[in-house]
C-alpha cells in the first residue's frame, strides 16, 4: 500500500500508461499480423507504410526498443519483397 498521496498518484498514472501502452503495441502487433497474411503485393506495399509509421512512433515514445522497432520492419520488408505480383 502507498504510504502518502504522490505514491497512491504515481500508481494511478503508471495503470493508466500500461493499459495505454498495452492497447498500442497489441493495435500494431494486429496490424504486422495483416501485413503478414496479404498475398498481395501492392496492398502489403502500402500496408507496411502504415505499420513502420506505427512502429517509429512506438519506439520514439519508448514502448518498444528502437531496435526492435528495426528489425520488425526489416523483417516485414523482406516478405514483402518477397511477395510476387
Amino acid at each position: 500500500m502507498p504510504q502518502n498521496k504522490s505514491a497512491e498518484k504515481r500508481i494511478r498514472q503508471n495503470e493508466k500508461r500500461r493499459t495505454r501502452n498495452k492497447a498500442k503495441k497489441t493495435r500494431v502487433r494486429s496490424m504486422m499480423k495483416t501485413l503478414r497474411a496479404t498475398e498481395d503485393k501492392a496492398e502489403a506495399e502500402s500496408l507496411l507504410d502504415d505499420v513502420k509509421a506505427a512502429l517509429d512512433r512506438l519506439a520514439g515514445k519508448g514502448i518498444i526498443h528502437k531496435n526492435k522497432a528495426a528489425n520488425y520492419k526489416s523483417k516485414l520488408e523482406k516478405h514483402v519483397n518477397g511477395l510476387d505480383d
